[in-house]
């Protein structure tokens, strides 16, 4: 929400004469801040009017330097951010200090393309990418199997997995919603698509799609998966040859042997993992540190960003930019990554008592980031939970690690030196 000061600062903004304006706007990403979600969709609406902007990593929380024009103010006016003008001196005095410092100004260069692999009867507050895309202003489309495997994925830089369970199991809610109508719409819709494309079940299905994705990436797409689609992309990716998931697709036993035959090499993140292949206990392996629905589930804490230089790791900077570096943690399927179920070219962005909250890493062209947890402002969200109001958490440092994703295609590709 808005204080009086920034609408009086904004409504002052609007009345410049264009004859004294500034050469930028600095878009402020520190504690100044009205409202830092709405600042990723105005930076993102500049780009697609074709103007430049840049990314100040390291300034100011990250801010953003965007051309001084009246319609880029009265967009900031309309959505609530914070706008401070600044004249050739002040960029100077900014620019110098950028260059002495652990800060770099990376400019952007175009508004990415932007899909969410999501279920066709998916509502906007099951996910939390989503959720905030459409809060910050920021469009998108939605794909689902049939795209994936028609091969349509090159036609987007950028594409969020909604939490899907990559391996069939249905996140193993047969335990707890058995009965319940969409989880049975679910398993349907599912089946529907596995017989169309002539798949022998469900996991033989995801098998294809996440090795469809994995292609993606290494042919230059950004990849960015929250929850269960970050652990469960994975295992389907080693499963290509052993169903670790019979037990829920034919009714047959799960093989108890299953993790010694999963083949890690064409994992992008993890290796090793230890299948969890018990139907009664709902966790797909050992990878997620926090084991949410089981009895060993560790309790939450917070997590900690890890601070990256500008300069020489321009990547992970862009990646964790923000105004908090200690955040709350939150729960999901899956809620961290064991440390030492990680590849070792995975950098880890953020920590949660020993375990890895964030992580990134390249694969051929292109790169993953996983984000453990399922909602950054609903710690233990449960099914038929009201939907999380982004409008009473405009400055939420959690979701503001997502938009860091989005934003983060359109930088200029000769600054991304990791």
């Amino acid at each position: 929400m808005m204080t009086a000061r920034s609408w009086l600062m904004t409504a002052c903004l609007l009345l410049v004469p264009i004859t004294a304006q500034a050469q930028w706007l600095l878009v402020p990403m520190d504690r100044d801040q009205d409202n830092h979600l709405k600042a990723y969709g105005l930076t993102y609406w500049v780009l697609e009017q074709q103007e430049k902007a840049e990314w100040l990593l390291n300034y100011r929380g990250g801010s953003f330097l965007l051309p001084d024009r009246p319609d880029v103010r009265r967009e900031a006016a309309l959505r609530g951010v914070s706008l401070q003008p600044m004249d050739a001196s002040a960029e100077a005095r900014m620019r110098a200090t950028v260059q002495a410092s652990n800060m770099e100004a990376v400019p952007l260069e175009r508004a990415p393309k932007v899909a969410i692999y999501t279920p066709p009867n998916s509502t906007p507050w099951d996910d939390a990418v989503t959720m905030v895309l459409e809060y910050a202003g920021i469009p998108y489309e939605t794909i689902w199997d049939n795209d994936v495997l028609q091969d349509n994925l090159s036609d987007y830089e950028w594409i969020h997995l909604h939490h899907e369970d990559f391996t069939g199991q249905y996140s193993k809610f047969f335990l707890t919603y058995s009965g319940a109508p969409w989880l049975q719409d679910e398993v349907a819709r599912n089946q529907e698509v596995a017989r169309s494309g002539g798949f022998a079940n469900v996991p033989e299905l995801k098998k294809h799609v996440a090795d469809a994705i994995r292609t993606y990436v290494e042919d230059g797409g950004f990849l960015f998966a929250m929850c269960s689609a970050t652990e469960t992309l994975e295992l389907a990716l080693a499963a290509q040859d052993v169903d670790i998931a019979a037990a829920y697709s034919d009714g047959t036993p799960p093989d108890a042997n299953a993790s010694s035959k999963l083949n890690w090499e064409r994992t992008m993140a993890f290796v090793d993992g230890q299948v969890q292949i018990a139907p009664s206990v709902n966790s797909f392996s050992d990878i997620d540190g926090h084991q949410v629905n089981t009895p060993w589930r560790r309790e939450l804490g917070v997590y900690t960003l890890f601070d990256f230089s500008a300069k020489f790791d321009p990547v992970p900077a862009m990646l964790t930019q923000n105004h908090e570096s200690v955040i709350p943690d939150f729960y999901g399927l899956t809620t961290s990554f064991r440390e030492d179920r990680l590849k070792s070219g995975a950098i880890v962005l953020a920590q949660e008592a020993g375990s890895a909250k964030y992580i990134h890493g390249n694969l051929g062209e292109g790169t993953w980031t996983y984000f453990g947890g399922h909602d950054p402002e609903d710690a233990e969200h449960q099914i038929g939970d009201p939907q999380t109001d982004l409008a009473l958490h405009p400055n939420s440092p959690g979701y503001r690690l997502i938009l860091n994703n989005v934003l983060f295609p359109a930088a200029k590709k000769q600054k991304l030196k990791t």
